[in-house]
């Protein structure tokens, strides 16, 4: 079998909802045609559905070293590395020892690389708040609220700090 009719048997598996067999024919096409950016970038697609996000960036990284001008690989893995910031300022948000302007500074990168972001916005307000900055707090809630404005968590998270803040 070629590289195309791997994808092709990736797609199937996709089809199936079997997204472990999708990632394997992918890795298998890969191994056929390592230079093809396309199934990279769909591997790493699918790992990032499948919530395996460091190989899904790194699959994107190949892709957009394999073909540098594809706007819509960069911005996958902008998403992606997002993503990546997304987490780690949560793993510090949860533990309480975290110097409290780490996970504002890797939200901010977040949104650097994805301003469409309405979690890490939240999160950020969320940082800002655990600092007592309410006003900014609400502002990233607000930004969150533009982008989704359905987010129960940014929901509740500007109700508690409308009570908090002084009447304008």
């Amino acid at each position: 079998m070629d590289g195309k009719d791997l994808i092709k048997k990736a797609y199937e598996a996709i089809f199936q909802s079997d997204f472990e067999q999708a990632i394997y024919w992918f890795e298998e096409a890969i191994k056929k045609e390592p230079v093809a950016a396309d199934y990279h970038y769909k591997l790493s697609i699918t790992c990032a559905r499948s919530d395996k996000l460091q190989k899904a960036i790194i699959h994107a990284e190949t892709a957009c070293l394999l073909n540098k001008e594809h706007e819509e690989y960069r911005y996958h893995l902008h998403t992606l590395q997002s993503r990546n910031w997304i987490e780690k300022a949560e793993n510090a948000l949860r533990d309480h020892g975290t110097d409290p302007s780490v996970p504002i500074t890797m939200l901010k990168e977040a949104l650097k690389l994805d301003p469409l972001s309405a979690k890490a916005y939240v999160l950020l307000g969320i940082a800002y708040a655990a600092q007592g900055h309410n006003e900014q707090a609400a502002e990233c809630i607000r930004e969150a609220l533009k982008l989704d404005p359905q987010n129960e968590n940014a929901l509740k998270w500007m109700e508690e700090l409308q009570r908090e803040l002084p009447e304008t």
